[in-house]
């Protein structure tokens, strides 16, 4: 792409459209004569006060013939077309302070259509920033800054730490990438001689050369641009909920003011009709509840950009979610620590932190924050180097530390190949510690589910979301795993930009379709669907700028939220709609029979007016929340327990730990292994137990619904008892007899592990239950 090609598009997607500038002109004239109107006619000058009203109504009928003459052309009328027949059976029969209020809600309404309009585009303004606009080249001469539009296949070019790779190529000596922009993935790529790039990538490690295999407009962050602008070409306006009444309301309104006329011969009867015709339980009942329903939204950090992104959001069907950073945290976790026999895990991961301390790489800090977050002191570590793609070492307490990849030629321990087959199973990545060349420790890490995530896709289920698909950049099998966790209907794995952008296609043609992502590699799938939904706290600007939807906080549990107030406010609008139409209905009946003359026809339909707004109103509140209210004691339990979630994951790792070192022998090491893990589980884990049960479950249980509620979960603290219980009497049984005895280590192993077990799955459960429910 090059840089006039940027010059253009950034043109087209901020050029203003000055036509859209009358919209506030006309509001600020409406509301000025309505509210001069009354004041005139609060100081008893009612004739000032009937010519500022009549003013405004007239500063309204002519912008508003312009509309409803080019909706015409286009081949359809709506609300606008019904307001000017309103419009000008007030000025008729000389009920102005009617149209004046009509004049000033359909300036509203238009102002507020226009303002979401203007939304327009700004998600390719963060795509074209990220895009690069020149190149480095190397020939015989040297090294040369060129013009993206001047790179051409074969061309060797050159990219230094930080740069965005300019054009896709080959590599010609390995680099360490951050592809996040285009995969989602926060986990930096290796890439070896050899190997394919993608523009848009960024350059995490060291220098390295690039062979173009395609020209910048043929490559692949080009491509994105140009999808976002297709997608959203392709996306059809929503039709407004007003609109769609009007189709038939509008021209039964003219039916019946024109038989009015006809048969009795009085055009006074077919004023009185219009009169009580006006559209205000149309201009006023559907957006008073969808702008009710807006704010209750925003309340909950949920920003919606329009009406009809909320209209939509309510009866949507398929949901699709990106994985990293929406149905996962983003960023990765310590999943588990693993040590040579005699050392402790908690001394690997402090040893581990001391090193990484250092580094900015995205593992390096999961591992200082675990370590912080468990309170492990960390050594000043000297003589520190960092070699992109293979990881850092440095001298921790006199001894040459080194973390990160191991060389795959180096001879591995027996324990450390139970390491390599549990990150299989698991998904996970290593960082592997070693002590003066030797391999002493493995940290495992992964990118965990949010917390928030299950909850909140059982209740977009229960609200009528039948289809939940998955679709991310990632590998299919980490992927199946999180989909397989969170019961989803199916995944899609290693997915590009433009793959996202057809599934979303796919599944347009079946249902109501929301597309649920946080990256810039996103931002055209949310653009594609019917409504897409940014997790704007740390997602990129590019997918919040393509999104209807933004969830301001970081949690997902929002979008269930969204999703209920959607309908809620969909249902009262309908039903604020059509009551103010069939109570209008029966209103034009009684004025066309000569019962309602116009001055009480205005009067009445007043009163339908302020019945169908006061209704639209209860849009504003949700009868029940997504997730129950929690008190603020209860909230500070949460957070309590959660911190100690945290502390305790040590003893789950000494679980596990003690577990292993049975299956590796029953000696003096293991026995010891096993009695330092009961001392954890008596002194810091069962505590913690107790107090679960007789403080937190207690004051969560009201607004669960009662101790019922949490009945399955303290039936979990009673097996984590039973099996602390069974190893305690394992280990009485072991100093009776100055050892293990044989018969025993099946059944001590079977406890730890199966306690190891318990304990993940009940923490799990907890914190998708529980700890969910306070922010």
């Amino acid at each position: 792409m090059n840089h006039s090609t940027l010059t253009v598009l950034l043109h087209r997607v901020s050029a203003p459209d000055t036509a859209r500038g009358l919209e506030p002109v006309l509001l600020v004239v409406t509301a000025a004569a309505l509210t001069g109107g009354g004041i005139a006619w609060l100081v008893n000058s009612p004739d000032l006060a009937g010519l500022l009203w009549a003013l405004g109504t007239v500063a309204a009928v002519v912008p508003a013939v312009g509309w409803v003459l080019a909706e015409l052309r286009h081949g359809h009328g709506g609300v606008d077309l019904i307001a000017v027949l309103a419009l000008g059976g007030t000025l008729a029969v000389g009920e102005y302070l009617a149209g004046a209020l009509i004049a000033l809600m359909l300036a509203t309404g238009r102002t507020l259509e226009a303002a979401a309009r203007q939304r327009a585009s700004h998600d390719l303004c963060a795509l074209l920033e990220h895009a690069p606009r020149s190149a480095r080249r190397r020939t015989d001469a040297g090294v040369t800054a060129v013009p993206l539009d001047q790179v051409v296949a074969g061309d060797l070019l050159v990219v230094r730490p930080g740069e965005v790779v300019p054009v896709d190529g080959r590599v010609e000596s390995a680099a360490v990438l951050d592809e996040s922009v285009l995969t989602g993935e926060p986990v930096h790529v290796e890439r070896l001689r050899g190997e394919g790039v993608r523009s848009g990538v960024v350059n995490a490690g060291g220098v390295f050369e690039l062979r173009a295999t395609a020209t910048a407009s043929d490559s692949t962050y080009a491509g994105i641009v140009r999808l976002a602008q297709q997608a959203k070409a392709g996306s059809a306006p929503v039709v407004r909920l007003a609109d769609r009444y009007a189709a038939w309301f509008v021209p039964l309104s003219a039916v019946v003011a024109g038989l009015a006329w006809l048969i009795s011969g009085s055009a006074v009867r077919a004023v009185a009709v219009l009169v009580v015709a006006t559209p205000c339980p149309l201009l006023l009942a559907a957006p008073v509840a969808i702008v009710s329903g807006l704010s209750r939204a925003s309340r909950l950090g949920v920003i919606v950009r329009d009406g009809g992104a909320l209209e939509n959001l309510g009866h949507a069907r398929t949901l699709l979610l990106d994985k990293t950073g929406t149905l996962t945290r983003g960023r990765p976790r310590v999943l588990g620590i693993t040590a040579r026999p005699g050392l402790e895990p908690a001394e690997a991961l402090r040893l581990a932190a001391s090193l990484d301390q250092y580094s900015p790489h995205v593992l390096a800090q999961a591992i200082v924050d675990t370590a912080r977050e468990r309170e492990l002191e960390l050594t000043t570590a000297t003589d520190v180097t960092e070699e992109p793609g293979r990881g850092a070492t440095g001298v921790v307490d006199g001894h040459r530390l080194a973390i990160g990849r191991l060389d795959p030629g180096h001879a591995r321990p027996a324990w450390a190949r139970g390491v390599d087959n549990r990150a299989l199973l698991d998904g996970a990545a290593v960082a592997w510690l070693a002590l003066d060349g030797e391999p002493v420790g493995a940290v495992l890490l992964r990118d965990p589910v949010r917390q928030d995530a299950p909850r909140t896709l059982r209740h977009l289920r229960a609200a009528g979301i039948r289809r939940l698909l998955m679709l991310t950049g990632d590998r299919a099998a980490p992927a199946q795993e999180v989909a397989a966790v969170l019961g989803l209907d199916g995944v899609r794995a290693e997915l590009g930009p433009a793959d996202k952008v057809a599934v979303v296609r796919a599944e347009r043609e079946h249902a109501v379709t929301v597309m649920v992502g946080d990256g810039v590699n996103d931002a055209p799938a949310l653009a594609a669907a019917d409504i897409g939904v940014a997790m704007g706290a740390r997602g990129s600007t590019a997918s919040s700028e393509a999104a209807d939807i933004v969830l301001t906080t970081d949690r997902v549990d929002r979008l269930a939220d969204a999703v209920t107030i959607a309908q809620r406010s969909r249902r009262i609008a309908v039903q604020s709609a059509l009551g103010g139409m069939l109570m209008s209905l029966v209103a034009m009946a009684a004025a066309a029979a000569g019962l309602l003359p116009p001055a009480v026809g205005a009067l009445l339909q007043e009163g339908i007016d302020v019945a169908v707004i006061l209704n639209a109103l209860r849009a504003l509140r949700v009868d029940q929340a997504v997730r129950p209210a929690v008190t603020p004691e209860a909230e500070a339990l949460i957070h309590r327990f959660a911190d100690e979630h945290l502390d305790l994951q040590d003893v789950l790792d000494a679980v596990r730990d003690a577990a292993d070192r049975l299956s590796d022998g029953s000696g003096p090491a293991a026995l010891a292994a096993v009695e330092e893990t009961h001392r954890l589980l008596v002194e810091r884990l069962l505590p913690h137990e107790y107090a679960e049960e007789h403080e937190l479950y207690p004051a969560l249980a009201p607004a669960l619904g009662g101790p019922e509620a949490t009945a399955t979960m303290s039936r979990a603290h009673s097996e984590i008892t039973r099996l602390s219980r069974r190893i305690a009497t394992h280990l009485e049984l072991a100093r009776a007899h100055e050892g293990l005895a044989s018969e025993q280590i099946d059944d001590l192993r079977s406890c730890l592990y199966g306690l190891n077990t318990v304990l993940r799955l009940h923490f799990t459960q907890e914190e998708e239950n529980y700890f969910s429910l306070a922010p």
